[in-house]
């Protein structure tokens, strides 16, 4: 019975170890902040690569309830007031806009931001955007619009005004 201590204290190490074990969530590879044309912040973007695709999560707050039109622009620069320096929606392959479009969508639809009474809003989507249009020279930007993007409309869906841009920026 004198190895019976040391046995008991690694069987509890090794329990212990596989208690902290869980799925391995990959680390996102761009982060942006997302601010107004003032440059206060509203919230945040993450785009991470999982399972053949790119998760893009965004968080905002301080906003007036309703239905934002989002998208991922060619330019990664932020200038305000407008955020036209962000260019146009991603779109390498020339394809029209809309995610609801029998011809569309450009690679940098995202789907409408909803925001709740409390002012707050979250946006998940698996998206067919990839690293190289991400990272190419020029970068990429995420814009939230002024009101509903219809999803069809080519080449902006009518979602209005840019009211919050974000640059992002390679993670890690």
């Amino acid at each position: 019975m004198r190895y019976a201590a040391p046995t008991l204290i690694l069987a509890a190490l090794t329990l212990a170890g596989c208690a902290t074990t869980g799925p391995v969530v990959p680390a996102p590879l761009a982060t942006g902040t997302l601010a107004r044309a003032d440059g206060s912040a509203v919230g945040m973007i993450s785009v991470t690569p999982m399972a053949g695709h790119m998760h893009v999560h965004m968080r905002v707050s301080g906003f007036a309830p309703g239905t934002y039109g989002t998208h991922l622009h060619t330019t990664g620069l932020c200038e305000g007031p407008a955020f036209t320096s962000a260019g146009g929606h991603l779109n390498p392959g020339g394809a029209q806009h809309g995610r609801l479009n029998p011809a569309g969508a450009h690679m940098g639809d995202l789907p409408n931001l909803v925001i709740g009474a409390d002012g707050t809003g979250t946006l998940d989507y698996m998206a067919n955007v990839t690293a190289e249009a991400l990272f190419d020279a020029d970068g990429t930007a995420a814009i939230i619009h002024a009101v509903a993007d219809d999803e069809r409309t080519d080449p902006t869906g009518n979602s209005g005004a840019r009211i919050i841009c974000a640059v992002l920026n390679r993670a890690g």
